[in-house]
């Protein structure tokens, strides 16, 4: 194989339509579909059909979510107060141990 015969050669005027956006742009690409569409100029084009497109992704819509479906976001929170329980148990113990050795050595005064 050379290096002339790595790109496809049956690049075409292609209309890709998101339904959910009511959204449809022509572009060019190899994309196969049986179906057609007339376009805006009055020439009939292929037609494939897209789920989601930027006019209705999340992230070019500014509709950006987390979406946490396996609880990360949830399970990051338990450890993070947890860590801070811990710090603060360890901090009043220091706390405790340090007023212990005070009144020790006032004591043996």
């Amino acid at each position: 194989m050379s290096k002339t015969d790595l790109h496809p050669k049956d690049y075409r005027d292609v209309v890709f339509m998101d339904e959910a956006a009511k959204f449809s742009f022509l572009t060019k690409s190899t994309a196969k579909s049986e179906e057609t569409i007339k376009w805006e100029d009055g020439n009939e084009y292929p037609l494939v059909k897209v789920q989601i497109s930027s006019a209705s992704h999340p992230f070019f819509t500014g509709e950006e979510k987390i979406i946490d479906t396996e609880g990360r976001v949830d399970r990051f929170k338990a450890r993070a107060e947890k860590a801070k329980a811990l710090k603060e148990a360890l901090e009043n113990k220091a706390k405790k141990a340090a007023k212990e050795a005070e009144k020790k050595a006032e004591k043996n005064k």
